[in-house]
């Protein structure tokens, strides 16, 4: 039986620190699906088609990965993608408040869907998305962060430069 883990999130943009966890999470499952959320308060840089472009751009390595978009409740979307768990990454204490309330509310929702938390690898330990968004837009080194593609990417969306 393949066993199937969700990776949600929005992604804008994806890290090293995701690609990270998309690898580890691999040794575990056999199958990663990272889903990203059309349906964000937040406000993101990137389109949701284009972050799903990104993240299917740095995770074409991993022949075992999937990216695409969702929108609605992640629990009947982890449902619909016959997944047995949805992964939540953990930098800090101070993550782990809300993402345990979002496991809570997703055990009430579906309780055969677990949640599984993986801290990132201490090189990513402090790296965000948002973080890497304001570096770039403040002119910073954001390499060691993401992959070319995503910083050429966010330089052009940024700076309009090509």
């Amino acid at each position: 039986m393949q066993t199937t883990l969700i990776y949600p999130g929005t992604f804008d943009p994806i890290t090293k620190g995701h690609s990270d966890l998309v690898e580890r999470s691999l040794r575990l499952f056999d199958k990663i699906i990272v889903a990203v959320a059309a349906d964000t308060k937040k406000t993101t840089v990137f389109s949701c088609a284009e972050r799903v472009e990104l993240a299917q751009t740095v995770l074409a390595e991993f022949a075992n990965v999937e990216v695409c978009a969702f929108s609605g409740l992640l629990v009947q979307f982890a449902r619909q993608k016959g997944a047995s768990a949805i992964l939540r990454g953990l930098r800090a204490m101070s993550d782990f408040e809300y993402e345990f309330q979002l496991a809570g509310i997703n055990r009430v929702f579906d309780k055969d869907i677990e949640t599984l938390f993986l801290t990132p690898s201490a090189q990513y330990t402090y790296v965000s998305s948002s973080m890497i968004r304001e570096a770039a837009e403040l002119g910073g080194d954001i390499s060691s962060f993401v992959e070319p593609a995503v910083e050429a990417a966010l330089q052009k969306k940024l700076h309009g430069i090509s």
